[in-house]
């Protein structure tokens, strides 16, 4: 079961059914099964103290994903700073809600296995970032 929560005030700008649908296709896709994931919606300073608490980073991020799959079940909970993805939404020069989905796509592929620390493991990470993306607008 997908499940959205907010440690700050947000309004989610699509359909949550839609995405809890596009999950499930996200990790049939992969030949995985969506379990209990949560996106958890906060600002940057909220998902700061978590960076540095749990992965030692004293960095802002746009999403933390932890990882608690089993087998082919993926179960996580995913941190996502509203802040961080309009601002990167404004870098890149996109729609926030566009910005905003390929985040939601970028921790369920790190829950699928996919990295992004090499330039390569990130150059496939954006592809398949891409393709979720294209997956949505088809459902």
């Amino acid at each position: 079961m997908t499940s959205f929560f907010n440690e700050t005030p947000f309004i989610f700008p699509y359909n949550k059914n839609s995405v809890k649908r596009w999950v499930k296709s996200v990790a049939k896709s992969e030949d995985k099964e969506a379990g209990n994931i949560n996106y958890i919606f906060c600002d940057d300073e909220y998902l700061h103290k978590i960076n540095v608490e749990y992965l030692q980073h004293d960095t802002l991020t746009d999403i933390i994903t932890f990882d608690y799959t089993e087998g082919k079940v993926l179960h996580s909970d995913i941190y996502i700073s509203v802040e961080r993805v309009k601002e990167n939404a404004e870098i890149f020069k996109v729609p926030f809600q566009r910005e905003l989905l390929r985040v939601l796509a970028h921790g369920l592929l790190h829950l699928c296995g996919y990295k992004d620390k090499t330039p390569k493991d990130s150059a496939l990470m954006r592809q398949k970032e891409e393709e979720m993306m294209l997956l949505f607008d088809q459902l």
